[in-house]
């Protein structure tokens, strides 16, 4: 049992994994928002146009 335990404690396969799924999720967010803020400004760009040609 206690062989199971240290090798158990000395796996870190599992924790690479959680470190590489919380960057991605952290580049998904930050992409998000980008996006999001991007996709604002530029529908406030057409409405101002829409605005000017009418």
């Amino acid at each position: 049992m206690t062989k199971f335990v240290t090798r158990f404690m000395k796996d870190e396969s599992g924790a690479t994994a959680i470190e590489y799924g919380l960057i991605a999720s952290l580049i998904a967010v930050v992409i998000i928002t980008a996006v999001t803020a991007v996709g604002t400004k530029l529908s406030g760009q057409f409405n101002n146009i829409s605005g000017k040609i009418n």
